[in-house]
């Protein structure tokens, strides 16, 4: 099957059978209002066949969103690079691209180049010429240049290098400039170059981020453990949206949560800015002091009046 040709009836129908496990499991995970899909044991390939398939596969589409479509790939065992790869083709393929199919489609390009890539690849490896070469079975063969209206991606992962921490990523709109220059693209985002340029893009977005977000999460429990040491047992967590007087050990216990949701999840909104915002408690208690334990603090209060007295 060559990229961006139009599939043949065999073709298609090889693409609908492939895919009409991972769709079913789709529906059913998101319980959606579908009726039967026609691929099944004896579905045979035909142009009127192929049609009607297709109707009901676009049917699923316009009812699943792209953040769900990122929850469930990145953690079921059915989405091999097999099924990314007729994923792709399945969206690249409509005559009437949606904004979602765009969407989709960049989500499934880093997801795809994330699973075919070997791991341990240092950023200065990822130049055009080697992304093209592992997409090269969704895109065909590339000879790729960055396209000049693309230029401002690099100066955008530049400024993603320097983010210390996850605020400074997410508050710098760095990722609200990517996300606008997908959108100005257009139809030019179908264009191979293009999307050669921006898998890249999102590819080394989506490192510095779970890169910063592992460090703040670490800095998280190694700020708890040092209040525990000083004997703080609750901090003041308001801005993290939790309470006032909120215990450590339970912190400890969220985070550990966060560390499994946010392996999997690349934007995770609400959550994302509680853990900034957490991090951010952590650190005002350390440098500031938390409100401690009563034993401990009057403990504490009994000693330095002791202290007080002997001087005088």
């Amino acid at each position: 099957m060559t990229p961006f040709a139009p599939p043949s009836v065999e073709d298609q129908g090889e693409i609908l059978t492939s895919l009409q496990a991972i769709y079913a499991a789709l529906v059913r995970e998101f319980v959606i209002e579908v009726s039967a899909c026609p691929v099944d044991e004896e579905f045979s390939p035909s142009p009127a066949s192929v049609e009607q398939a297709s109707a009901w596969f676009d049917q699923v589409d316009a009812q699943i969103q792209v953040h769900q479509l990122r929850q469930f790939l990145q953690t079921t065992p059915l989405a091999n690079e097999v099924v990314l790869r007729y994923l792709l083709v399945h969206h690249m393929k409509k005559a009437a691209k949606a904004t979602s199919d765009r969407d989709k489609t960049d989500f499934l390009l880093v997801q795809y180049f994330s699973l075919c890539a070997p791991s341990g690849l240092e950023d200065t490896d990822l130049d055009l010429d080697y992304v093209a070469q592992v997409l090269e079975p969704v895109l065909g063969p590339q000879e790729p240049k960055l396209p000049t209206w693309l230029s401002s991606l690099e100066t955008i992962l530049q400024s993603a290098a320097r983010c210390r921490r996850l605020s400074e990523l997410l508050h710098s709109g760095i990722l609200e400039q990517g996300r606008k220059l997908k959108t100005q693209a257009a139809a030019r985002y179908f264009e191979p170059s293009a999307m050669v340029a921006f898998a890249r893009f999102s590819f080394l977005i989506r490192r510095t981020f779970f890169r910063l977000m592992h460090d703040d999460l670490n800095a998280i429990q190694d700020g708890l453990r040092e209040l525990e040491r000083r004997g703080v047992a609750t901090i003041d967590c308001r801005r993290a949206q939790f309470s006032a007087d909120e215990p450590i050990a339970r912190l400890r216990m969220i985070c550990q949560s966060w560390k499994v949701m946010f392996h999997a999840e690349y934007s995770s909104g609400q959550p994302l800015r509680m853990l900034v915002d957490l991090r951010a408690a952590v650190d005002d208690a350390l440098q500031n002091g938390a409100s401690k334990n009563p034993q401990l603090a009057d403990a504490a209060t009994a000693n330095a009046k002791s202290s007080a007295a002997a001087k005088k």
